[in-house]
């Protein structure tokens, strides 16, 4: 069976990228807000977050503490086009299994996700 990948993002161009480089391999979700990433992992297995750190209304590091909060304990590597140490160090810091840097290359990504999956 196929392992389920939630792609959270507000960038529409950033989604498609993303499920185009994982479909090959992985059943891709998509979501547009932190809002909407909680929404379904309510209804739908879920077995790795590719999570946007920089979302408006809720960015990432509050969706992971809801999941959290909610004692939802699926991996999330998060994505940041920031580099901000600061944002990493406290993704890391809540529990995150890795995190990757915008723009980032198809291999790459493949392989945290693999690695994040191997984890679990």
């Amino acid at each position: 069976m196929r392992k389920r990948i939630l792609v959270v993002d507000d960038d529409e161009m950033n989604l498609k990228r993303t499920r185009m480089i994982l479909e090959k391999y992985y059943n891709v979700l998509l979501a547009e807000s932190g809002r909407e990433a909680l929404e379904k992992i309510k209804i739908e297995k879920v077995d790795l977050i590719l999570l946007d750190i920089a979302m408006p209304k809720m960015d990432g590091l509050e969706t992971f503490k809801r999941m959290k909060d909610s004692l939802v304990d699926i991996p999330v590597i998060f994505l940041t086009a920031s580099g901000y140490e600061d944002d990493v160090r406290t993704a890391i810091s809540l529990g995150a299994v890795n995190y990757l840097k915008k723009p980032f290359f198809p291999l790459e990504l493949l392989k945290r996700v693999e690695l994040g999956l191997e984890n679990q």
